[in-house]
């Protein structure tokens, strides 16, 4: 096993409709409106750029996003990441029970050093870590898609 693979996906439903969501998603300089873990995020077009997250863990990891699928239609986002992560992650807006349901899925490899050294010991605090940091971004697109 590599024990710095991780793959991930989480579900979100939200208010609003899935054109309403994935207007917000696609603004990828806005993250750090309504999801607090993203410190950062920086693009030149809109559709490449350079994100910092933070979680409960004391430290940032940076990354540079590049757009691989942009699908207005299939509701689909998706990046190929580089840097403390490698690997891809995808949005998909559907219709959900409550308005509009959001699929998150990732796969990625810590690239990171240190987090790498601590693979073994830390993944569990990690998993917790991306846990807590998907759980407040749901929370604040919530509240996001609300307000508007």
């Amino acid at each position: 096993m590599n024990w710095c693979h991780y793959r991930f996906r989480s579900l979100w439903d939200l208010p609003g409709t899935p054109v309403q969501a994935y207007a917000v998603l696609e603004r990828v300089e806005d993250y750090p409106l309504w999801w607090p873990q993203v410190r950062e995020a920086t693009s030149d077009d809109g559709r490449n750029g350079v994100f910092r997250f933070r979680s409960f863990l004391p430290y940032d990891l940076v990354v540079t996003a590049r757009e691989r699928r942009r699908d207005p239609e299939a509701g689909v986002l998706e990046i190929t990441m580089a840097g403390d992560l490698e690997g891809w992650a995808r949005w998909t807006v559907t219709d959900g029970p409550r308005g509009a349901r959001a699929r998150y899925d990732q796969e990625v490899e810590v690239r990171r050093p240190l987090m790498r050294r601590l693979a073994v010991p830390g993944r569990p605090v990690f998993l917790l870590n991306h846990a807590l940091m998907m759980r407040a971004g749901r929370r604040g697109l919530a509240a996001y898609l609300a307000a508007v």
